[in-house]
This record gives C-alpha cells, structure tokens and sequence, in this order.
C-alpha cells in the first residue's frame, strides 16, 4: 500500500509543472488526497486538496488561480498541475491520502491521514 509521488523538475519562472500521485494497494478515489510541500527549515505547507465524497477541491491562498487538482479514477491517480510557477513554489511536494479535506486557520490539511508518497522535487528558477 503506497503513494507515489512524481513528475517534479527544474523549471523556470512562469513555467509549468504536472506532478501525479498514483496508488497502489488501495482505491484512491475512496481517500480525500493532498498536496503539501516543505522547505528544508520551514513548516509543511498544505498546498491543495480533493475529497472523496463530491470531489471538492481546496487550495492555499498561495497556488489559488495558478494551480489545479483532478482526479482519474481509471488510473488511481491523483494530478496536480502546476501553471505559472514562482520561485517560491520551491519545495519538496508530497501527497498524502485521508479521510477528509481539512481546511481551517492554520491552513489546509487531512483528516486521518493513513497514507503518505516519499516526495518529489520541483524547482523553480531561471
């Protein structure tokens, strides 16, 4: 049972990246699944999530309008895309698999959160 995080990379400024989270041992569409993102130092970050149960989707303040997230179900995976990056979008990205989207003050996060991918590099500069 695993997630599987890819598709990070160099890209420059204004560029786009498409990050997938495949599953494996599991039905994905039965788990809300986020993105987060950490840089080495900083807090994680919840970046954007997809529920389970009407497909909601929920982004930080900081990615909404730039990126989005989608499911295929066919494929078990879970996209991010990633449009009109920033060299602030600097991180290593990861998708977890839970209950539950959670959005609150502090940030969007998961409800249970029973399934973690290893982590996938994006790096944005010119």
């Amino acid at each position: 049972v695993q997630l599987q995080a890819s598709g990070g990379g160099l890209v420059q400024p204004g560029g786009a990246l498409r990050l997938s989270c495949a599953a494996s041992g599991f039905t994905s569409e039965y788990y809300a699944i986020a993105w987060f993102r950490q840089v080495p130092g900083k807090e994680r970050e919840g970046v954007s999530c997809i529920s389970r149960s009407d497909g909601g989707t929920y982004y930080a303040d900081s990615v909404k309008g730039r990126f989005t997230i989608t499911r295929d179900n066919a494929k078990n995976t879970v996209y991010l895309q990633m449009n009109t990056l920033k060299p602030e979008d600097t991180a290593v990205y990861y998708c977890a698999g839970g209950f539950s989207c959670l959005t609150s003050e502090y940030g969007l996060g998961l409800v249970e959160d029973d399934y973690w991918g290893q982590g996938t590099l994006v790096t944005v500069s010119s």
